[in-house]
C-alpha cells in the first residue's frame, strides 16, 4: 500500500497557461481520432457534388503548419566527446589515469559520472556534506584528462544521480543536497557557462536527518522534467516541481507501507521505478498523475536469486526494459528482472560473484558494477549464460564503475588515496562507433486509454547526450495530422539511458498520437547518432 500527502496545485498550475491557448484542431469526441477527411467528401465520407463543394467554404485546414527542426540541429557541445583513443590488449583493465575534483575535494569521495557539454562531468561530495562541487574534463584523451569546469559548494552531499533540464530555456542539474549536517534534500545548478557551474538553488525536504546515511536522507534523483522525483530512504519519494528551477516547489510525497526504504528511482514515461537500498524490494508506480504516484498491482516484488532465495540488494539501475539489481547479501553480482509488464515484473538471470555490491551502469549488453574490493563487467549478450568479463581495482571502497565510451570510470566513496578518488581504465580496444537505439518504451506502443496527463519514456542501449535530446529529435504529434501540424509542445529531458518527453497541456481525449525519434538526432557519448528511427503509436482516453 502507498499514500499521497502535500498535494498542491502545483500540477493545475503547470497546464493552465498551456491549456488556456486554443485547443489544437480536430474531434475530441467519443471515438479516437485517426484521419482526415479527404477532400471532397461529406461527413459520411462520400463523395460530394461538385455544386456542393464550390458552394461550400473551405475545408478546414487544420492548425498552421510548424516544422520541426532538423533532428541533428541542436546546440553544439564546449567540449570534443568521448574517448578517441585506442588501446592494446595488455591496457585493458588497468588504470591509466586518475582524477581529482580540484582544491575543495578534500576527501575525495567520488560517485557516478556521466558526459554533459561534450565533457566529463563529476559531482562529488562525502556522505556527510560540506564540501563538494561539480568538476568537468576533457577526457577525449582519456590518459590525459584536462580540466575544464568547476564549480565548488557547501551545501552538496554524496550524489548518486544527477538530472538534467533545459527547461525555460536554462541548462540545469539536480544533486542532492545537504547543509549543516542535518538539514537536507535537492541542489539545483546552473550550468549555463559549464566552465563555471553555480548554484541556483536548494530546497530542503522534510524529515531529512543525518547522520544515518541510509535512513532519511536523498540517496538518488530523477528529472522528468519538469518535475524531480528525489528518492529519500524511510521519507518514501519527494515529488518536486522544478518547472522553474530558482525556485522548485514540493509537490507531494508517496510513503510506502510497509516500509520500502527508496534508494534508486527512475521516472520512465508513466512508469516510476522504486527500488530499495540494501533492501530486498522493489515497487512499480503508476506516475500518470505524476503528482500522485499509485501502486501497480502486482508491481511490487522482491529480489530474488534463480533458487527463489530473498537476496538483498545494494542499489540498482535499468536498461532495455529490465531492472538489475546489484547484490549486497552472500555475495556480488547482478540479479536481473524484466520490467516490461509492470504488473507482472519476472525474474530474467543472475551472475554471481565473491564481492558486495554497490551502483550499476549498463552499455549496450554490458552491466558494470562496483564490489567494495573490486569493480565487474559482466557480459549479459546471452541472459541464458551471462558471465564476467574483467575485474578492475582502485584502493578504497570501490562502489561505482560508469561507463564512458571505451573506457570506465571507477570511483571510490570512503579511503581513497590523496587525489586518487576516481581513475580511468580502458575496457575495449577501440572507441565507440555503436549507434544508440531505443530499447524500451513506455507506455508501449500500441497502448490505449492512457491519461491525458500522460508522459512518455525512451530507454536506449547506453547513456545518451543530453543535450541531443530535443524537440527535432525526440517528437510527439497527433496521428491523424501530417506531424508540423499534429505537434505537441513538451518538455523532452534526458538522464543516463532515460528520455522523457512531457506534453505541456493535457492531450486530446479518445486521440491516436505518434512518438517518434528520428534517425539521426539522438546520439551518446561519443557522437553516434540514432540509425535506427523508432516510432510508436498511442491512443489516449476520454
Amino acid at each position: 500500500m502507498q499514500r499521497s500527502a502535500i498535494r498542491s496545485l502545483a500540477l493545475a498550475l503547470l497546464w493552465l497557461s498551456a491549456a488556456c491557448s486554443p485547443e489544437p484542431a480536430g474531434r475530441a469526441d467519443a471515438e479516437v481520432t485517426d484521419a482526415p477527411l479527404s477532400a471532397g467528401a461529406d461527413p459520411d465520407g462520400q463523395p460530394s457534388s461538385d455544386a456542393a463543394r464550390d458552394a461550400a467554404p473551405p475545408p478546414d485546414a487544420g492548425p498552421p503548419p510548424r516544422p520541426y527542426p532538423a533532428p541533428a540541429a541542436w546546440p553544439p557541445n564546449r567540449g570534443p566527446g568521448g574517448p578517441r583513443r585506442s588501446f592494446a590488449e595488455a591496457e585493458l583493465g588497468v588504470n591509466c589515469a586518475f582524477l581529482d575534483g580540484g582544491e575543495g575535494d578534500t576527501t575525495n569521495h567520488h560517485n557516478l559520472v556521466v558526459m554533459y557539454d561534450g565533457f566529463l562531468l563529476m559531482p562529488w561530495s562525502p556522505e556527510f556534506g560540506v564540501t563538494g562541487g561539480l568538476t568537468l574534463w576533457d577526457i577525449s584523451d582519456p590518459c590525459a584528462p584536462t580540466v575544464q569546469g568547476y564549480g565548488f559548494t557547501d551545501q552538496m552531499r554524496e550524489s548518486h544521480a544527477i538530472g538534467f533540464s533545459t527547461v525555460g530555456g536554462g541548462r540545469w542539474a539536480v544533486t542532492s543536497h545537504q547543509r549543516q549536517l542535518v538539514n537536507g534534500g535537492v541542489l539545483f545548478w546552473d550550468l549555463s557557462d559549464t566552465r563555471a557551474p553555480t548554484v541556483a538553488s536548494a530546497l530542503e525536504l522534510p524529515g531529512f536527518f543525518y547522520p544515518d546515511a541510509y535512513a532519511r536522507v536523498v540517496l538518488s534523483v530523477f528529472w522528468q522534467a519538469p518535475f524531480v522525483y528525489a528518492a529519500t530512504a524511510d521519507n518514501g519519494v519527494y515529488i518536486i516541481d522544478a518547472s522553474d528551477p530558482r525556485a522548485p516547489q514540493l509537490v507531494g510525497q508517496s510513503i510506502f507501507e510497509p516500509l520500502l526504504r527508496a534508494g534508486q528511482v527512475h521516472a520512465v514515461g508513466n512508469l516510476l521505478i522504486t527500488t530499495a537500498a540494501e533492501g530486498t524490494r522493489a515497487a512499480l508506480l503508476d506516475i500518470s498523475d505524476p503528482a500522485a504516484p499509485r501502486p501497480i498491482p502486482g508491481g511490487d516484488f522482491v529480489f530474488r536469486t534463480s533458487a527463489g532465495e530473498p537476496k538483498e540488494i545494494y542499489f540498482s539501475n535499468i536498461g532495455n526494459g529490465y531492472v538489475y539489481g546489484v547484490r549486497k547479501q552472500g555475495g556480488g553480482g547482478v540479479m536481473v528482472y524484466d520490467i516490461r509488464d509492470p504488473a507482472r515484473p519476472t525474474f530474467v538471470t543472475e551472475v554471481t560473484s565473491n564481492g558486495n555490491g554497490g551502483y550499476a551502469f549498463v552499455k549496450d549488453q554490458f552491466v558494470f558494477t562496483g564490489e567494495s574490493d573490486f569493480a565487474a563487467q559482466y557480459d549479459l549478450s546471452d541472459l541464458a549464460a551471462p558471465a564476467e568479463v574483467r575485474r578492475f581495482h582502485l584502493t578504497g571502497d570501490l562502489d561505482t564503475a560508469t561507463p564512458i565510451g571505451n573506457v570506465v570510470v571507477l570511483s571510490v566513496d570512503d579511503k581513497a588515496e590523496p587525489d586518487r578518488g576516481s581513475a580511468i581504465a580502458p575496457w575495449a580496444l577501440e572507441p565507440d562507433t555503436t549507434p544508440p537505439r531505443v530499447t524500451w518504451a513506455y507506455p508501449s506502443d500500441g497502448a490505449t486509454g492512457l491519461a491525458r496527463t500522460s508522459r512518455f519514456g525512451l530507454v536506449f542501449n547506453e547513456m545518451v547526450d543530453p543535450g541531443s535530446a530535443w524537440v527535432g529529435s525526440v517528437r510527439l504529434y497527433r496521428a491523424d495530422l501530417p506531424p508540423e501540424q499534429g505537434r505537441v509542445d513538451g518538455e523532452v529531458s534526458a538522464q543516463e539511458n532515460v528520455v522523457n518527453f512531457w506534453p505541456r497541456a493535457p492531450l486530446e481525449p479518445n486521440t491516436r498520437y505518434v512518438l517518434e525519434v528520428p534517425a539521426g538526432g539522438v546520439v551518446d557519448f561519443n557522437g553516434n547518432a540514432t540509425v535506427e528511427a523508432f516510432t510508436a503509436t498511442l491512443v489516449t482516453g476520454p
